[in-house]
């Protein structure tokens, strides 16, 4: 996963919707989501994505047969 974009970010709350600088730090990540709407919105986790996360991180390991 990569890092925010805190300059592009920035720019767009203080910039574009004209947010202070205190204003814009008190606010939770899921609240500048909504006030920047949903064209800088990730789009959401579809089926695919769910199945390539579940073989990368499964919840269950598989048995140490002790065979080694």
């Amino acid at each position: 996963m990569s890092g925010l974009d805190w300059p592009g970010l920035m720019r767009a709350g203080m910039t574009g919707l004209q947010i202070r600088p205190e204003v814009f730090w008190d606010l939770t990540p899921m609240e500048l989501q909504l006030l920047l709407g949903p064209a800088l919105q990730t789009p959401s986790l579809d089926r695919s994505g769910l199945e390539a996360l579940m073989r990368r991180f499964p919840d269950q390991m598989e048995p140490d047969l002790g065979l080694g």
